[in-house]
């Protein structure tokens, strides 16, 4: 596995909403390991791109599920054509060669599976991989970091607090509405008045969490229907197919979303 095909060569874009670019580069320098917080759509993921990309580390981004086994983050041996050899998973090569891992949705992952990364965020800083007798100290450089929304937490599908704790963590919410604006616009390529339209329109939706909703529209569906909006889509269709229809099946939901946006005309 080539490092070099993980580093960001183009910046990605990212707006700050508070002070947390200069929390996380205090992290990195401490090597203490962090937790984005928040609901989806709201930015976590192109954070930890952006910083990546502004620390100039490889980034290792795995996608947790509720399938995935420590095998699948520390590797496991497989037969190829000169016999039998191991490959490293994602952690384990991350861990070697000093780039970020960014474990997405970690609470999606079973905790049988989530213990492994414990000996990596505390003061050891090691990787045990059983199946080869082997101790791997992580690189000056290793960094872990995870996304973690507390809006799925539940008896069966939460994070184990000897997890939690070994993280500092970074709070992420949904911005103030003048630079939700400015990033959709940014983003989709639509104009201001078009872009503060859909993040009202998001606003709206937001306000029904919890009465039929278990999350209103985020940053990025808003993107969606922006970008459909500047390839010609009107504005109701794309606010119908990026936001209203995902997010809910149920009918008179639906038709209050509806309302919503015609009365933002």
């Amino acid at each position: 596995m080539e490092l070099a095909d993980y580093l960001l060569h183009d910046e990605p874009f990212y707006r700050p909403v508070g002070n947390e670019v200069h929390l996380y580069e205090v992290a990195y320098a401490a090597r203490m390991p962090v937790m984005l917080k928040g609901p989806t759509g709201v930015g976590k993921t192109r954070f930890i791109e952006h910083m990546a990309w502004r620390l100039k580390r490889p980034l290792v981004t795995v996608a947790c599920h509720e399938d995935m086994t420590a095998s699948d983050l520390v590797g496991r041996y497989l037969l190829d054509s000169a016999g039998t050899a191991w490959h490293d998973g994602p952690l384990a090569v991350a861990v070697r060669h000093g780039a970020i891992c960014y474990l997405d949705e970690i609470v999606e992952a079973r905790q049988d599976t989530t213990v492994v990364i414990h000996p990596l965020a505390d003061d050891r800083r090691v990787l045990p991989i059983e199946k080869r007798n082997e101790l791997v100290r992580a690189h000056p450089d290793f960094h872990l970091v995870i996304s973690y929304n507390p809006g799925y937490q539940s008896v069966l599908k939460d994070l184990k607090e000897s997890t939690k704790q070994r993280f500092g963590a970074i709070d992420f919410n949904y911005p103030a509405a003048e630079v939700e604006a400015e990033i959709v616009a940014h983003e989709s390529g639509v104009d201001m008045a078009v872009a503060e339209r859909l993040v009202r329109a998001g606003q709206r939706s937001r306000n029904l969490r919890g009465h039929g909703l278990e999350e209103g529209a985020s940053t990025r569906m808003l993107i969606h229907a922006g970008r459909l909006i500047a390839r010609g889509v009107s504005a109701d269709e794309a606010f119908e197919m990026a936001v209203i229809l995902p997010i809910t099946d149920d009918p008179d939901i639906r038709s209050a979303l509806r309302e919503a946006v015609a009365a933002l005309s």
